[in-house]
C-alpha cells in the first residue's frame, strides 16, 4: 500500500496536499504517457525526486503554485503542472518539465496531488497510486529525499556551483543550499 502524507498549509486549509515518495519506479514511461495523454485520473505533479533536496524545497513550490491557483495566476495548465513549474528557477515552462518532471528513466518519484475537488481524498489518492505506481513506497522525509537527490544536478540547475556540496552529516552546507533553493523559488519572475 502507498505511504501518503497529507499536508495542510495553514493559510489554505480547504486545499489539502497529498504527497507520496517512491523509489525504484518500474513504470515511469507508463505514468508519463498517462499524464501527457491528459488522463484526468493521472492529474498529479510527477516530480523526479533526484531534483528535490528536502521537504521545505517541495513545500515552497507547492506554496507558490497554490497561491497562484487561488489568485487565478496559473501560467501552466493546472495546479499540478504549476507545482513542477514552480520548482524551476526560470520562467521557462518546457524547461521546468524537462528538468523536474517525470521522464521514461525516472527511478525515484515524488507524487503530489492537491484536493481541488471534494472527491479527491487521502483514501482516493492512496488507492489510485497503490494500483498505478510500480515502485517502493517510502516515507516523505528529509533523509530519504537527501538520499535520492542528485546534488550536482540540483546545483547546476539553480546555478549554485560555488556552494559546497553537502554530505549526509554536513547540516550547515545542506541548510545553505536549501536556503538558496528556497530563495530562487521565491524570487523567480519577481
Amino acid at each position: 500500500m502507498a505511504s501518503i502524507e497529507t499536508i495542510n498549509l495553514p493559510h489554505l486549509p480547504s486545499l489539502p496536499v497529498h504527497v507520496a515518495l517512491y523509489r525504484d519506479i518500474k513504470n515511469a514511461a507508463f505514468l508519463k504517457a498517462q499524464l501527457l495523454a491528459g488522463q484526468k485520473e493521472f492529474e498529479y505533479a510527477f516530480v523526479d525526486a533526484s531534483m528535490v533536496l528536502s521537504r521545505a524545497h517541495v513545500t515552497a513550490a507547492v506554496f507558490r503554485a497554490l497561491n497562484d491557483y487561488m489568485h487565478s495566476r496559473l501560467k501552466s495548465h493546472n495546479v499540478h503542472s504549476e507545482i513542477v513549474f514552480s520548482l524551476n528557477p526560470t520562467n521557462n515552462i518546457a524547461e521546468s518539465f524537462r528538468r523536474f518532471g517525470i521522464t521514461d528513466s525516472t527511478k525515484d518519484l515524488l507524487v503530489i496531488k492537491v484536493s481541488v475537488s471534494p472527491e479527491i481524498t487521502h483514501e482516493s489518492v492512496m488507492a489510485h497510486l497503490g494500483s498505478s505506481v510500480e515502485g517502493t513506497s517510502v516515507p516523505f522525509e528529509d533523509q530519504t529525499l537527501f538520499e535520492t537527490a542528485d546534488i550536482n544536478k540540483i546545483k547546476k540547475t539553480y546555478k549554485l556551483g560555488a556552494l559546497p556540496s553537502p554530505t549526509k552529516d554536513d547540516l550547515e552546507a545542506k541548510q545553505r543550499l536549501e536556503n538558496s533553493l528556497l530563495g530562487a523559488i521565491a524570487l523567480r519572475g519577481s
